[in-house]
């Protein structure tokens, strides 16, 4: 559920909750849609969902809002380096966290966080758009949308019954 002072690209975000890639030869036709409505950005298109997709996903909530998504979208560390650094003590949710893990990277939306663990609604994280808990320790990089506002603070949540993911591919 949105809430109201939440930007439009986390809204596109939680529209696609529970968005599921289909094992083997099928593919979800609405999910590579979704993704290719970025593919100016992407720097690929998307033909099957077996691939990473987790920046993809990130670009066409973006352009589903109106903001513009860094170039080579679907390489997911690329978004270190776009909009405006946020420092951890001023995440807001929406906000752009991107991630170390083995093999590569992952990108995803702030919603909020614990103690030890910033809960991150993406794709391709168990093969869904979800949210999911990551370890602090793994963030990379924290960016904002340049020439948007940044709307509210850090959201303290509950670890809650959720396992902390170690690598979302």
């Amino acid at each position: 559920m949105a809430k109201a002072s939440e930007p439009a690209w986390l809204t596109a975000a939680r529209a696609k909750l529970g968005t599921r890639e289909i094992p083997g030869p099928t593919h979800n036709n609405a999910l590579l849609a979704f993704l290719n409505t970025a593919a100016k950005w992407n720097g690929v298109v998307w033909r099957d969902d077996e691939m990473p997709w987790c920046g993809g996903f990130v670009a066409a909530c973006l352009v589903a809002a109106g903001v513009e998504p860094v170039k080579i979208a679907a390489r997911a560390k690329s978004w270190a380096g776009w909009g405006a650094l946020l420092r951890p003590g001023r995440l807001s949710p929406g906000a752009v966290l991107v991630f170390e893990r083995e093999g590569g990277g992952h990108v995803g939306f702030y919603v909020g966080e614990d103690a030890s663990t910033y809960h991150v609604l993406g794709g391709n994280q168990g093969n869904a758009v979800s949210i999911t808990r990551l370890a602090k320790s793994r963030l990379v990089a924290s960016r904002w949308p340049r020439d948007c506002p940044v709307n509210g603070g850090p959201i303290q949540l509950s670890a809650n019954s959720r396992p902390v993911s170690s690598n979302e591919a």
